[in-house]
């Protein structure tokens, strides 16, 4: 593969996952909890800097994929990824990479072969491949990755 992909699971605590052109894959889990004092929005300026500080890392991203919700736990979860995603599809067109959300379901019946998995579930399916998540918003970015270069949709 001769592509760097970007893999999300966004949220507060965004898992994230990026397979460079060297074919090595790094992860984690960014918090954009809301800081005491700041402003609504500026959460969403905190992710819009940290996606420009991952681009300037590697400024070959040549595709970005995220988890794409279509139930959230509550209002507040659905107001918070709707940011997300606001910021990310932006930063996705103002930089010209291509962008595209893929179902919960089928990222985790690609890893575990159930569309219902649980996160313990995603979290051992991601184990199993070597990695060591810290949490299952990185474990989710992983699967997510894995997907996307396995159905070679990149």
């Amino acid at each position: 593969m001769t592509e760097t992909i970007l893999a999300l699971d966004l949220g507060t605590q965004t898992g994230w996952a990026l397979h460079q052109l060297d074919g090595c894959i790094t992860s984690g889990s960014e918090s954009f909890k809301p800081q005491r004092f700041e402003g609504g929005g500026m959460r969403f300026l905190r992710f819009k800097r940290w996606l420009n500080e991952l681009r300037s890392v590697d400024q070959h991203i040549n595709a970005v994929y995220f988890e794409e919700v279509r139930r959230h736990a509550g209002v507040d979860a659905a107001h918070a990824y709707g940011g997300f995603l606001g910021q990310l599809t932006a930063w996705c067109e103002q930089h010209r990479i291509p962008y595209q959300g893929v179902p919960v379901g089928t990222i985790k019946k690609h890893a575990t072969g159930k569309g219902n998995a649980g996160k313990d579930e995603m979290i051992a399916a991601v184990v199993s491949r070597g990695f060591t998540p810290v949490d299952d918003n990185e474990a989710d970015a992983l699967a997510l990755l894995h997907w996307a270069i396995e159905m070679q949709e990149v």
